[in-house]
């Protein structure tokens, strides 16, 4: 893994219009942030009366838009797609954006949209399996360009899935979650990337722990996963403006679902590269952040010009 950290800007949909959204990821691209994500979700959680743009529609259109930025899902919910029709989404879609699709996916967090749908929610531990089996499945499909898999929940025969992805040698698998009974053994096992989600942060080296020594019981070296973090970054040009910033990220992130103060991003730009600093040295290879303002010009061309140059 490169010593580079890798920042990604997460622009969870809702409320904007596509052509808000694809100015974003322009702006990211051109002021070189890495990677740009969205959520996976039918209705934005707990405001079903706002708009919402569909989740793998926009990045498709995001990808066919842009030509160095790199997209994915924070994360896709395993419960939409069957997932034999997700990896041919999948490598369809690296094939399109020429090798720039992050896949990050995860078992479902929302369980009214699923009443609203019609979609079994299940238990944890269900939702977890049906998770384990879609994983399998990716990983096959993409290493053998054909899914040929029975299990308890999805039973497919000798599909093809060609052409397979440009990525090699996938696109990269995000898995995020921080549960140490079903998630973590199957980021150990399956994930390429590993997120730790807002909720974790205060928990996230005991959590690191964990890991690695699932990783050590299944032979697998914790290194060849990259360690990402999800955190909410609230970033002022100078001291005066710091109030009005902590202000704002505290009336849209202050929630204890966000971590605001556990993720530690906030501040002028030189507390951020500390911070990030420390992130690294932590192990972690990419943080994926929400911004205070939802990812504003000023926001992502101060982020770009005084921290990502300093990092």
């Amino acid at each position: 893994m490169s010593d580079r950290l890798d920042i990604g800007i997460y622009v969870p949909q809702m409320g904007f219009t596509f052509a808000e959204v694809l100015h974003r990821a322009h702006r990211c691209e051109e002021l070189g942030i890495g990677s740009f994500w969205l959520y996976d979700h039918m209705y934005g959680p707990g405001v079903p009366g706002i708009d919402s743009l569909e989740a793998w529609t926009l990045a498709t259109a995001l990808l066919s838009q842009t030509e160095r930025l790199r997209v994915g899902h924070m994360v896709l919910c395993n419960q939409f797609r069957h997932p034999a029709v997700l990896a041919k989404m999948a490598t369809t879609l690296d094939q399109i954006s020429g090798g720039r699709l992050q896949l990050g996916i995860g078992s479902g967090s929302i369980e009214d949209e699923h009443q609203r749908l019609g979609l079994d929610w299940g238990s944890f531990a269900q939702r977890s399996e049906r998770l384990k089996e879609t994983l399998g499945i990716l990983a096959q499909a993409f290493a053998e360009q054909r899914i040929d898999f029975a299990g308890t929940h999805y039973t497919v025969r000798d599909m093809p899935i060609k052409p397979g992805p440009v990525q090699t040698p996938r696109p990269p698998i995000v898995v995020g979650g921080s549960g140490e009974k079903y998630t973590l053994p199957l980021v150990a096992r399956y994930a390429d990337v590993w997120n730790v989600p807002t909720y974790a942060l205060g928990e996230m080296e005991h959590k690191l722990a964990v890991l690695r020594a699932l990783c050590e019981d299944i032979g697998r070296d914790p290194a060849t996963i990259v360690m990402s973090v999800e955190a909410v970054l609230a970033i002022a040009a100078d001291d005066a403006a710091l109030p009005e910033v902590i202000r704002i990220a505290e009336k849209r992130f202050g929630g204890p679902g966000f971590g605001l103060h556990d993720g530690g991003l906030i501040g002028t730009p030189a507390a951020i590269v500390d911070r990030l600093g420390q992130l690294r040295e932590m192990g972690f290879g990419q943080v994926v952040l929400f911004t205070h303002d939802r990812a504003s010009d000023a926001t992502l061309e101060l982020l770009a010009g005084e921290v990502l140059f300093e990092l």
